[in-house]
C-alpha cells in the first residue's frame, strides 16, 4: 500500500480583489509532495508559483484574498479550515518557508540571534540563552564561518549569501517536515547559487524534509527535485518526474522553458525566448491560455480549455494537439 503524501493540494483556486472585483490567480492545481520529496515548481513571474506556496501557509492578506474552492491537507488535516490558533503551530514548525528576497524577510534593527531565537521561543519555548547556543549551532549547520561571532552581527552586515543562509537557519531551526523555498537562489551569482542548492540538498537528507522549491528556471530544478510541475498563467500545464520531463516534454511551454536554458556547448551567447508574456488575468483567453504564444497553436484551441490528462507513469499534460500526434505515432 503507498504511503499516504505528507501534503495533497487538490482543485485549489485563489482570488485576488482588485477595483473591479475578483481576480482569478491560480485554477484547479492539484499536487501531491511526499514525505522527504522533492518537488519543483517552475514557470515565469506571474505564472502562479508564488500564490500557490502562500496559499499553503495561508499568508495572503486577509480581505484581499480568498480561495473559493479546493482543499490543502498537510498529514491529514485540512489547512484551509483549521483554526488560526493551531495554524500558527504549524507556520515555521512543521512548514517552513524560505522567501525570494532576505534582506526584506530579516528584520534590519534585530541581531540574527535574536531572529533565529524568536522562532525558537514561539514553537520549542527556549529560553534566551538556550535559543543563542541553538541560533549558533544553526549557522554552523548552514556553513556560515566563525558563526558564534556572526549570530551577533545585523543583516546588513552579511553578504547575499551569508544573508540566505540565515534565512535557511531560520526555516530548519524547528526541524520542519515540509520546507517551501521560494525562488532562494534569485539575485546571487551562479556559484552561490550551486552553494545554496547543495546546502539545501544536504539539509534536506539531513532532516528528512520534504521539499517544494520554487524557481523560473528550469535548470535550477534539474538539479534539485524529483518531479516538477509546469505552471502558465494560473494553471498546472504539465507534471512529471523531471528526468521525464527533460526527456520527452509533452506540452509547448515546457519545451519554450527548456529551450531558455543556458547551453555551455553552443557557438552563440543568444539565449531562445518564448514570445510574448503571460495574459493579464483581467482579460480571460477562452480555451488554452497558451495558445496566443504557441507555435503549435491549432483552431480548436483557442475555443475549449483543454484537460490536464495522463500520457504516462506520472506524467500528465495540457496539449490535445501534441497528445493526438503522439498518440498517432
Amino acid at each position: 500500500m503507498d504511503e499516504a503524501p505528507l501534503l495533497s493540494v487538490r482543485d485549489l483556486t485563489v482570488a485576488f480583489r482588485n477595483e473591479s472585483g475578483w481576480l482569478t490567480a491560480i485554477e484547479n492545481v492539484s499536487f501531491d509532495v511526499a514525505a522527504r520529496e522533492a518537488l519543483g515548481i517552475v514557470g515565469e513571474s506571474g505564472s502562479g508559483k508564488s500564490v500557490t506556496a502562500l496559499s499553503i501557509l495561508r499568508l495572503h492578506t486577509p480581505g484581499t484574498t480568498r480561495i473559493p474552492s479546493g482543499s490543502i491537507h498537510y498529514d491529514g488535516r485540512d489547512l484551509l479550515t483549521m483554526p488560526p490558533a493551531e495554524l500558527r503551530k504549524i507556520r515555521g514548525g512543521e512548514i517552513a518557508m524560505i522567501f525570494q528576497d532576505p534582506m526584506s524577510s530579516l528584520n534590519p534593527v534585530l541581531t540574527i540571534a535574536d531572529q533565529i531565537s524568536e522562532t525558537l521561543g514561539l514553537h520549542q519555548q527556549l529560553g534566551r540563552r538556550a535559543a543563542r547556543m541553538r541560533a549558533i549551532e544553526l549557522l554552523d549547520m548552514v556553513c556560515i564561518a566563525d558563526a558564534a561571532h556572526r549570530v551577533d552581527e545585523y543583516p546588513h552586515r552579511l553578504s547575499g549569501g551569508q544573508r540566505q543562509r540565515v534565512m535557511i537557519a531560520i526555516a530548519i531551526a524547528c526541524r520542519p517536515r515540509l520546507l517551501i523555498a521560494d525562488e532562494p537562489t534569485t539575485a546571487l551569482d551562479v556559484t552561490i547559487q550551486a552553494q545554496i542548492l547543495d546546502l539545501l540538498r544536504d539539509l534536506q537528507a539531513e532532516l528528512g524534509m520534504s521539499v517544494i522549491l520554487i524557481s523560473h528556471d528550469l535548470g535550477v530544478i534539474a538539479e534539485f527535485a524529483q518531479r516538477v510541475l509546469v505552471m502558465y498563467a494560473g494553471r498546472v500545464v504539465e507534471q512529471a518526474p523531471v528526468r521525464a520531463l527533460f526527456r520527452q516534454p509533452m506540452h509547448p511551454y515546457t519545451d519554450g522553458l527548456l529551450a531558455a536554458i543556458p547551453k555551455l556547448d553552443t557557438d552563440t551567447h543568444r539565449l531562445s525566448a518564448i514570445p510574448g508574456s503571460i495574459p493579464d488575468p483581467s482579460e480571460p483567453i477562452p480555451g488554452c491560455r497558451f495558445s496566443p504564444r504557441c507555435p503549435e497553436v491549432l483552431s480548436d484551441c483557442r475555443i475549449d480549455a483543454p484537460a490536464l490528462v495522463q500520457v504516462g507513469a506520472s506524467h500528465f499534460a495540457r496539449c490535445p494537439p501534441r497528445l493526438a500526434r503522439m498518440a498517432a505515432v
